[in-house]
């Protein structure tokens, strides 16, 4: 785990590089603390994706704290800065799966967001934990998919329970269930099509699925979560709203965070919906995902290495 800890420190340059620069030109413009420059900090945030609640309340509080302390250096604001973030984000551990058999993971998304690469890099880590893996493919809409899933399952070394083009998808999980259930298997991972999250029928499709997987074991799927392109920011923030409604997310996996160089959305995710971010996407390659740790984040940010 510490050397997946390692990618998600890397991967975060971009975000690192960006918000640094950002702040150390503030610093520079303000040499003193004034309004003026509590205004454009909160530009700066906005502009980050840290979303319109959070950082008004991150401004608010750093307002009151530097006049109770008063602070006259513009510098002495990026401390309050970050213990503000620190505050938001709270206590984060690393996620740790459930002592049940076989451990149900739903995931979902809206196309685009490199679900089924993130599913095929989740088997990859429960594989390296010594676990017995199994694959559901339930995209049966798009042609590509099982083909998709079936390459990322090779990698991984996992297993794969897959349905033809246009098959129920509640039909294929069904399936999928028995098999982990029969065959003892450790986790087994549900890939689901990918849909908008505006249309109704597909976010029904989607309850519906979970309905199925839940009567065939009582309490599953234990974890239901959402893959989010770290890459749109706020529009994210949208998406998780509404897949949460459907079928009440557990957490979330930010794909592409090393393609970022906002990064503020996962402080505006944690505000404004408090689910937690547990994974994100560090690469391409298998090996590119690591467990989201909040101290890492911050560091990442603030640091200047």
């Amino acid at each position: 785990m510490a050397n997946f800890l390692k990618g998600f420190a890397s991967s975060l340059s971009r975000t690192r590089g960006r918000l640094s620069d950002k702040l150390s030109r503030l610093i520079l413009r303000h040499r003193l603390f004034d309004e003026e420059m509590l205004d454009e900090l909160e530009e700066l945030l906005i502009g980050s994706d840290v979303g319109v609640k959070a950082t008004e309340e991150i401004i608010n509080d750093i307002r009151h704290l530097a006049r109770e302390k008063r602070l006259k250096q513009s510098d002495e604001v990026l401390s309050l800065l970050q213990d503000e973030i620190t505050r938001i984000l709270g206590e984060t551990k690393i996620w740790q799966p459930p002592d049940v058999h076989p451990l149900v993971i739903l995931v979902a998304g809206v196309n685009g967001t490199g679900k089924t690469t993130t599913i095929g890099k989740l088997a990859y880590i429960f594989k390296q934990d010594g676990k017995s893996v199994l694959l559901a493919g339930c995209d049966t809409f798009r042609t590509a998919a099982n083909e998709q899933l079936d390459i990322w399952a090779e990698r991984a070394g996992a297993d794969i329970v897959k349905g033809i083009e246009g098959a129920d998808p509640a039909s294929v999980a069904f399936d999928a269930m028995n098999k982990a259930i029969s065959k003892g298997y450790d986790v087994l991972i549900i890939d689901t099509a990918g849909r908008l999250h505006t249309k109704k029928n597909l976010m029904e499709e989607l309850r519906k699925l979970s309905r199925v997987v839940s009567k065939r074991l009582p309490g599953a799927p234990q974890e239901r979560w959402l893959v989010l392109d770290a890459t749109i920011g706020q529009n994210g923030i949208r998406q998780a709203k509404m897949f949460d409604e459907a079928i009440d997310i557990t957490g979330i996996i930010l794909a592409k965070l090393d393609s970022s160089s906002k990064g503020g959305v996962v402080i505006a995710i944690k505000k404004e919906l408090n689910i937690p971010v547990l994974f994100v996407g560090t690469g391409e390659k298998i090996e590119n995902i690591a467990p989201f740790s909040a101290d890492v984040f911050i560091d990442g940010i603030f640091s200047n290495g």
